[in-house]
């Protein structure tokens, strides 16, 4: 009987080894950013139509939507505007009016954004959104100026 457990156990010891080695190997070969959770996911956003011409006084609404390729509890949204033709307000909600290259936090991924025409004449400008991964979408907007 003893004869059998010293085959045994001569037997097993490269079979142990060699299932150590790989596992060994395999952990090794794992790089960082495979073991982290993922918290950074691009996305895109949606925008409904919006009116081709305003005039002055008047306001547009915007409906925005930010369609992301993941999910991760910790992303914030920020907007930020700049408008380089005519002139005029862009605000969420109720809110007071944006400051144009400022950032701003996004309270939702759904939203509607209002354009106020300040201007007798055409009005372009792009709207920026991010995320706190570095993220960003431009959306550009031109609205004709209408009587």
């Amino acid at each position: 009987m003893t004869a059998f457990f010293n085959k045994f156990r001569r037997g097993s010891i490269p079979i142990f080894l060699l299932l150590f080695l790989i596992s060994t190997a395999v952990i090794l070969s794992c790089e960082k950013d495979d073991l982290e959770t993922r918290s950074n996911f691009p996305f895109e956003v949606k925008v409904m139509p919006v009116p081709s011409a305003i005039s002055e006084g008047r306001t547009a609404e915007i409906r925005v939507r930010i369609e992301k390729t993941g999910q991760y509890e910790g992303t914030k949204y920020f907007i930020r505007y700049f408008q380089f033709e005519g002139q005029g307000i862009l605000q969420y909600y109720d809110q007071p009016p944006y400051l144009p290259n400022d950032l701003h936090l996004l309270p939702s991924e759904n939203f509607r954004l209002y354009y106020t025409s300040n201007s007798l004449v055409s009005q372009s400008f792009d709207i920026w959104i991010s995320d706190n991964f570095g993220n960003e979408k431009k959306l550009s907007f031109e609205f004709n100026s209408s009587d």
